[in-house]
């Protein structure tokens, strides 16, 4: 049977991409510096009101809550996978070094693997510094719904 890499046309500009259209090697790069307003509404949202956020006097620095650099990775998947309705099934991350309030930050996900059969996509996740330098990296399994 020929697999179809075409996305499903459900009508009225809505189309679904199945498994059958990513291949290895696809990539999302998506760049955003953090805001000391934004790790204020995590600590609302999340009740979380640790030093290392909330007094940058403690470490003459303030740090962006590693939840937020995963946020970003979160965000690039939305974005490559718009138009696959999917859910996490495997997240494993490992976070490097602290992200510092006013850093830019580039979150780059990269298809490694694409299993036909259980509807599944793997990728590489990283978030590198301005200067370069792995913040966090891991890997990530999506199932694909379509």
């Amino acid at each position: 049977m020929e697999k179809n890499s075409d996305p499903i046309n459900l009508g009225d500009s809505i189309l679904i991409k199945t498994v059958d259209c990513y291949s290895i090697g696809q990539m999302e790069r998506l760049k955003r510096e953090f805001t000391k307003a934004e790790v204020n509404q995590w600590s609302l949202l999340t009740l979380d009101v640790n030093a290392v956020h909330q007094h940058p006097d403690l470490l003459n620095t303030s740090l962006v809550p590693g939840t937020l650099g995963e946020g970003l990775i979160t965000e690039a998947i939305s974005k490559m996978h718009s138009c696959s309705p999917c859910v996490l099934k495997e997240k494993e991350l490992l976070f490097i070094e602290p992200v510092q309030i006013g850093h830019t930050i580039t979150a780059e996900i990269e298809i490694i693997d694409v299993n036909h059969n259980q509807n599944w996509i793997t990728e590489k996740v990283r978030c590198i510094n301005e200067q370069g330098d792995e913040v966090i990296k891991g890997k990530i399994i999506l199932k694909l719904l379509s």
